[in-house]
């Protein structure tokens, strides 16, 4: 493999599918930048507020990305660089950018509200509210898992088990916060012009990398850090979103692209073109499971994935200025992230003998420790060896970030959607009476959603994050279906969600139905843990019967066979 020419005509596919395949879409769908977008017309500086297009791009990628195209490209590399990169650009061009900029543009259409209100428009309100209960399950699990991640690189512990490293990591990103907030400040309040204010932003950033760096006085356990995370969130899932969410995640964004800059110079520079010791096809069956279904299942984020459906129709929706930012934030962030997802699969390829073999010792280096690590030696061979330590740690400081960024996005997503769960269609907030009425609280649906995340990541959320990955997808595949059917009903060309709904659908459920097999043999054998086997069989039946209900109607509404909502 050589890493220089796959980096470069990677980045030419990706622009010649943004501006060809993305333009048509717009064209397809109607996108009408003359249009008010629902942060204008539904103006209420909480949670619709406009945002310049280079801010909320920030807000958009740093959300969607977080660990996702690292972890997932890098887990998927045992099959070989041919199948990766392959799913990388055909299913980010033609699967994920067409669903992310899909669900934006649904949901500008539908007052900011979210996937589950678009399919309430065509499926009914008994179709939305399974989507709704699915979705809020997966990203309590978001909350759960992102949470346990962030604490576990910030906590420390005491005298010769002090880890340096992670108290550094939290001191910045507590440093990061603050200026987050006095960033949204100057530039929504003091009307401060972005680029000086991105201009000073960069360089504060800078500072308080080296501040944190050398002062870190907080030395706090997993446990303490958890539950501070938690404070966090429900704070920042209230906040106005110009207060935090949008000025965080700008600054965020900073980083990563940073981060992506110097993996290319690593990549170019330091690579020497050739990794010998990756391969191009391994094997049809490696550690990950099969190639069909768990390469499209693993690589998740770094081509195609729910989650992003929901960020795009729950938080940037919501925020966008106008229709005509909805291409290069809706599809063009997806490819960007696509361009992120070869750049890790090149940096596990740099050091692909050594996390091979850590799999085969029963000790799999984290994809995380894989990315760090590759990219940083390629630094080590332009720069020298000193810099390979700094640019490991500040690569692990930039993934932490976006985990943070990712988890708070989930805790509002998930607010949005348990309030929505309770509210019919066409309905006002100050309509509803009764429970219903306290349940769509916003204080009271974060609370609840704080508690239940916080929870299932200090009760172990790891027994039940292995059907992560097919409930993603499966989300992907049902937000697929809902815009199609929402496109269909107001008469514009949907069938560019056809094979993408269809194989997504087709993929997960395969996927679900070896993990029910494969669970429920573990009981039968008696294996350890044979009691979360079970439970992850159950739960694993219910997102099949979900899926199934959910496709069958879908494809009656697109196939002329309408039923009446209900």
């Amino acid at each position: 493999m050589n890493a220089i020419v796959i980096l470069l005509v990677a980045i030419a596919v990706l622009v010649v599918g943004y501006l060809t395949y993305g333009k048509w879409l717009a064209k397809q769908w109607g996108v009408d930048p003359s249009k008010e977008t629902p942060a204008h017309s539904m103006h209420d500086g909480v949670d619709y507020e406009p945002a310049k297009a280079p801010v909320l791009m920030g807000h958009h990628f740093s959300s969607i990305a977080g660990a996702g195209p690292i972890n997932g490209p890098i887990q998927a590399s045992v099959f070989g660089w041919v199948p990766v990169l392959l799913w990388i650009l055909v299913g980010g061009i033609f699967f994920g950018a067409v669903h992310d900029f899909g669900a934006l543009f649904a949901s500008i259409r539908n007052k900011g509200n979210s996937i589950g209100e678009v399919i309430s428009e065509t499926l009914g309100l008994k179709m939305k509210r399974l989507f709704i209960v699915f979705s809020y399950l997966t990203l309590i699990l978001v909350v759960a898992a992102f949470a346990s991640i962030v604490a576990g690189t910030f906590a420390s512990g005491t005298g010769e088990a002090a880890n340096v490293a992670n108290e550094r990591t939290a001191m910045i990103s507590i440093l990061f916060i603050l200026i987050a907030i006095v960033f949204g400040f100057l530039v929504y309040r003091k009307n401060a012009p972005v680029a000086v204010a991105s201009i000073i932003g960069v360089l504060v950033i800078i500072g308080i990398v080296a501040l944190g760096y050398n002062w870190h006085p907080f030395a706090l356990s997993n446990t303490a850090w958890m539950w501070i995370c938690g404070l966090y969130i429900l704070i920042a899932a209230i906040a106005p979103v110009w207060i935090l969410l949008q000025p965080r995640d700008y600054l965020s964004s900073f980083l990563l692209y940073f981060m992506m800059v110097i993996s290319i110079v690593g990549i170019i520079g330091g690579s020497g073109g050739a990794l010998p010791d990756f391969p191009a096809f391994t094997s049809f069956k490696t550690n990950v499971g099969y190639l069909f279904p768990a390469l499209f299942i693993t690589i998740a984020c770094g081509a195609i994935s729910g989650f992003h459906s929901l960020v795009g129709s729950g938080t940037s929706s919501k925020q966008l200025d106008k229709e005509s930012d909805a291409r290069p934030i809706g599809y063009g962030a997806m490819l960007i992230e696509c361009l992120l997802a070869v750049i890790s699969m090149t940096a596990a390829g740099y050091v692909f003998k050594d996390y091979t073999q850590s799999i085969a010792d029963g000790k799999a280096m984290t994809p995380t420790a894989v990315f760090a690590g590759g990219i940083s030696k390629m630094l080590a061979n332009i720069f020298g060896s000193g810099v390979e330590g700094i640019a490991y740690s500040l690569l692990i400081l930039t993934v932490s970030v976006f985990c943070l960024t990712s988890l708070d996005t989930a805790t509002r997503l998930a607010r949005y959607m348990f309030q929505e769960f309770w509210t019919k269609p066409g309905e006002k907030a100050e309509d509803i009476t009764g429970i219903r009425k306290i349940l769509i609280n916003k204080y009271v649906a974060t609370v609840i959603t704080v508690l239940l995340g916080i929870g299932l990541g200090l009760a172990g959320y790891a027994k039940v994050w292995g059907l992560f990955g097919a409930a993603n997808q499966l989300l992907a595949a049902l937000a697929l279906l809902g815009v199609a059917t929402w496109l269909g009903k107001i008469g514009r060309n949907n069938k560019m969600f056809f094979i993408p709904m269809a194989f997504m659908s087709i993929v997960t459920i395969v996927s679900l139905i070896l993990t029910i097999i494969n669970e429920f043999k573990a009981v039968g054998a008696g294996a350890e843990g044979a009691l979360w086997n079970g439970v992850r069989g159950v739960i694993a039946i219910l997102l099949v019967v979900l899926a199934v209900i959910l496709v069958i109607s879908g494809v009656k509404y697109l196939f002329g066979k309408k039923e009446a909502k209900a």
